[in-house]
């Protein structure tokens, strides 16, 4: 246990509050089922950017990177070079075109709704598999967020790992059922500014401590050189350029992520994109930078060692700031876990919501019905998430590795070839759905030789083939089809 301090106790109660005010005030201003899945599409630049960059990174931002560079030193940062250019070309490619394309195709709600209306897919397969892949990986991501949150509260209260699982899971469940969407956008927006604070502060305050940024780094050379290096691992071994590629292809993730790409789709225009882009980009650069850096600085102040890298961001603040501050920076940690984890449930309830309930057993369904039936899935879905987050071997950059590449190869080829290929066709994109899922599945099982590439590698590529060739094989789309498309083009570049 880190602290059992009550100031940092009532610093997370009012923490905890203020999200719960902001979920009832949103739960105010939810009349519709658009209102509860996309906010209504009134985000602004800065809701939009700062909710997209906090429900990305979510606690592995402040857990995971910083174990991961804690343990390995700077080759960790191949991965944050991979995140923050797969940020900017999200920004750039699929925020204007999915922003216009979404409201053309009939004002599409959710991902698999879009690209049921992209294709004028009348058989709903093309719905429902998008449906259950989503489910299926977001049981993993949101199973990530309650582990790091049960690492919080069990490292910081003493409390039982179980017991602290249930209470970061009441906690999220709780403002994102009743204030949707809206509740989890201005949340996100608090969040992400705490996030950006928490990490920025830690490593500043420590290299003070420290003598300075030269000497922190002398002493961190002194300690091991192999850590400042970018090509060696900690024991000086190089990194394989499969490790290298493996690393970076995490940007690859960004192009099929719901809970981001709802937020393109939620912004009040796409002309407000390029400023929400600035925003977005600056923010990653920030928050990843100072992760990579926590984690090294903490190879020198915490002299002694860890029994668990992911909780040095933890350790750090306890042993820098009094117990109000160190609440208030640690409070962070359970801002990244809420940000990601409300988002991911409101997607997936969104999934069971408008692409099962609605569309196959009630499509007469009023407005109030669906909302209702949402709320009820978001309690469905994170019991099912804390199962999983119930086993403590966990680690939080493992369940996210994985669901991050489940949903990279599965709807990321599939969506950039819906934006920017004509010729792209329904069956081609139930091709390329499946067959990046199934890839994803099977390479993370598999090891040894070639299978320790990343699998949203493989799964990405096999997922674009699939798709490219199933819809040339197939008959070509109707006119009105492709004139929509040429429509969203124009568009989206005005």
């Amino acid at each position: 246990m880190i602290a059992n301090n009550a100031a940092v106790g009532w610093t997370f109660i009012a923490y905890i509050g203020v999200m719960l005010a902001i979920g009832w005030i949103a739960y105010q201003r939810t009349q519709d089922l658009s209102d509860y899945i996309l906010g209504g599409r009134r985000l602004g630049p800065w809701s939009s950017a700062l909710s997209a960059g906090a429900s990305d990174m979510s606690g592995w931002l402040l857990l995971g990177l910083p174990g991961a560079a804690y343990a390995a030193g700077l080759s960790a940062g191949w991965i944050a070079i991979g995140l923050l250019i797969g940020t900017w070309l999200n920004w750039l490619f699929m925020a204007p075109r999915l922003r216009v394309y979404s409201f053309k195709a009939n004002n599409a709600l959710t991902l698999p709704e879009f690209l049921e209306q992209r294709f004028r897919d009348s058989t709903n397969m093309l719905r429902v598999v998008s449906a259950l892949f989503i489910l299926l990986f977001f049981l993993f991501y949101t199973s990530s967020g309650l582990v790091a949150g049960g690492k919080l509260f069990e490292t910081v209260f003493g409390l039982d790992y179980r017991i602290a699982v249930l209470v970061g899971t009441l906690a999220v469940v709780s403002y994102t059922m009743f204030g949707g969407f809206l509740a989890v956008s201005w949340t996100d927006l608090l969040q992400g500014l705490m996030m950006a604070a928490a990490l920025a502060i830690v490593p500043l305050w420590a290299m003070g401590e420290l003598g300075g940024a030269g000497a922190t780094f002398n002493s961190i050379s002194e300690l091991n050189p192999h850590l400042l290096t970018w090509f060696s691992d900690n024991t000086g071994q190089a990194l394989s350029f499969m490790g290298i590629v493996s690393a970076m292809a995490w940007g690859l993730g960004y192009f099929g992520q719901p809970h981001i790409l709802a937020r393109f789709a939620a912004i009040s225009s796409h002309k407000q994109i390029p400023a929400a882009r600035r925003i977005a980009v600056s923010w990653t650069a920030l928050t990843l930078f100072c992760a990579i850096l926590i984690g090294l600085v903490g190879t020198v102040y915490i002299s002694d060692g860890l029994g668990d890298g992911e909780t040095v961001f933890m350790v750090m603040v306890n042993a820098l700031f009094h117990p109000v501050i160190a609440g208030i920076l640690l409070a962070a940690i359970l801002a990244a876990v809420m940000s990601t984890a409300d988002s991911q449930l409101l997607v997936s309830s969104s999934a069971l919501t408008e692409d099962f309930y609605k569309s196959i057993f009630r499509k007469d369904a009023s407005q109030q019905e669906l909302v209702r039936i949402g709320r009820v899935a978001v309690i469905g879905i994170a019991l099912a998430a804390m199962l999983l987050a119930l086993n403590e071997n966990s680690t939080v950059l493992d369940l996210v590795s994985y669901a991050w590449a489940g949903f990279g190869a599965t709807f990321g080829p599939v969506l950039l070839l819906s934006l920017f290929w004509k010729r792209s066709t329904a069956l081609g994109a139930i091709a390329g759905i499946v067959v990046g899922g199934v890839t994803v599945v099977v390479w993370a099982n598999m090891s040894g030789g070639i299978f320790e590439l990343y699998e949203i590698v493989p799964g990405f590529i096999l997922a674009g083939i699939a798709m490219i060739v199933m819809s040339l094989i197939s008959p070509e789309p109707s006119a009105e089809i492709q004139q929509e498309f040429d429509e969203v083009q124009q568009e989206a570049r005005s």
